[in-house]
C-alpha cells in the first residue's frame, strides 16, 4: 500500500479509527490537540461518538462509563491532562475494563512547557493513581510503528481486560513522517461489560494470576548489535533513534557497542538482558533525573549482570545528539563519569 505523508498525532488519530475506536472524550491541550481536532471531524463521518469534554476528569469518566458498556473507548491528552485522568484510570483498572489513553509527553512538572521529553515515564510504567495496579504501556519509535500499535491497542486492552496506554512524545506527535495505513477492522459485536460484569476483587488470587500472564506475554523489544556488545545502551522512543546512528558510527570506529530498545515500558523487557554480558549499561533518557535507569538496573540485576555499572545519561527536554551519545560513550569507558548503580 501507499505511505501517506502524516503528522504523527492525526496519524495516531486515524489509525485508532481503523483499530476500531467507536467513543472518544477528551480536552484539548497542547502538544496533542491534532488528535482530538482530526477525531471531532472524523467520527461523526463514521456515524461514532466523540466528546470534548468541559474538562480532563469528566473526560476519563466518560470514557470510564463507554468502556463499562462495551464501547472502544479512548482519550488522549499529555503530562498535567493525563495527571487529573488519574482516579478515573485507576478506577478502570480495578474493575478490569479495556480502554487506550494517548499521553503526547511533554516536559516537565506542574504545567511544564511545550517541549518534548519522556519526564512521565514513572507515573505511565508505576500506575500513576492510588491504589495497586499498572497499565499496559507502549512506546513508539516512529510515527509508523505508532499507527502499527494504535490499531491493535484495543484488541491488546480486551484481551487483557486493562488500561493500555501509547506513551508518545511531542516531538513525534508534531513530526510529519510517511506511513502505510492498515485497513479498517471490521465492526465487532460490542461486549457490555456493565451488563453480563466481571468480578472486581483486585486483590484477590484471580487477579494476581492476571497481573503474572500480563507480565509474561507483553514483554516486547528490539535488540541492536547485542550479540558481541561490551556497552549495551538502553533507549526508546526519539533517543533510541539518535543512539540507533550513534551505534553505527561506534562501531565504525572499532567499538562493540549495542542497544536493547524496550517497545512496551511496561511489562518492561526483562528478557531482553538475558544471554549478553556487557561491561556496562547505559540508559539514555530525556528527563532530567533518568528514570528507566532504574528499571534497566533491575533487569540487568534479574539477568545476572547485577555487578555490572548501570549510567544515566539524562538530558532533559532536549533529545541527545549523536555526537552527545558518544562523547557520554567516551566518559564511561574512561571512567570519567559515575554510574547510577
Amino acid at each position: 500500500m501507499p505511505k501517506e505523508l502524516l503528522k504523527g498525532n492525526v496519524a495516531l488519530a486515524e489509525a485508532a479509527l481503523r483499530g476500531g475506536c467507536t467513543f472518544y472524550a477528551g480536552y484539548p491541550i497542547t502538544p496533542q490537540t491534532e488528535i482530538m481536532e482530526y477525531l471531532s471531524e472524523r467520527m461523526p463521518e463514521l456515524e461514532r461518538n466523540f466528546i470534548q469534554a468541559e474538562n480532563e476528569i469528566a473526560a476519563v469518566n466518560m470514557v470510564l462509563g463507554a468502556a463499562w458498556t462495551g464501547e472502544k473507548s479512548l482519550t488522549s491528552s499529555c503530562g498535567p491532562g493525563i495527571s487529573l485522568k488519574q482516579e478515573g484510570i485507576s478506577y478502570m483498572c480495578s474493575h478490569n475494563m479495556a480502554c487506550v489513553i494517548v499521553n503526547v509527553c511533554r516536559w516537565g512538572n506542574g504545567l511544564g512547557s511545550l517541549d518534548s521529553a519522556q519526564t512521565d515515564y514513572n507515573r505511565e510504567t508505576r500506575g500513576g493513581g492510588h491504589g495497586d495496579y499498572r497499565c499496559i504501556v507502549m512506546a513508539p519509535a516512529t510515527n509508523q510503528e505508532a499507527v502499527d500499535m494504535m490499531y491493535d491497542a484495543f484488541e491488546v486492552a480486551e484481551e487483557y481486560s486493562n488500561p493500555v496506554v501509547i506513551l508518545t512524545e511531542a516531538a513525534l506527535g508534531q513530526m510529519i513522517e510517511g506511513v502505510t495505513m492498515p485497513e479498517f477492522k471490521p465492526r465487532r459485536k460490542i461486549r457490555q461489560i456493565g451488563l453480563f460484569g466481571r468480578a472486581s476483587k483486585p486483590f484477590s488470587e484471580k487477579y494476581v494470576a492476571h497481573h503474572q500472564k500480563m507480565l509474561s506475554e507483553l514483554e516486547k523489544w528490539e535488540t541492536v548489535y547485542t550479540e558481541d556488545a561490551e556497552y549495551v545502551f538502553v533507549a526508546y522512543g526519539m533517543p533510541s533513534r539518535v543512539v540507533r546512528d550513534a551505534l553505527d558510527t561506534l562501531r565504525a570506529s572499532g567499538e562493540k557497542v549495542g542497544m536493547i530498545r524496550p517497545m512496551h515500558l511496561w511489562p518492561f523487557p526483562h528478557k531482553a538482558f538475558t544471554g549478553i554480558s556487557p561491561k556496562a549499561f547505559i540508559s539514555v533518557e530525556t528527563n532530567e533525573t533518568g528514570q528507566m535507569v532504574d528499571d534497566v538496573a533491575l533487569a540487568a540485576k534479574k539477568s545476572g549482570n547485577g555487578l555490572k555499572p548501570v549510567y544515566s545519561l539524562a538530558t532533559g527536554f532536549e533529545c541527545v545528539e549523536e555526537d552527545g551519545v558518544a562523547e557520554f560513550f567516551e566518559k564511561v569507558k574512561n571512567r570519567e563519569v559515575k554510574e547510577r548503580y
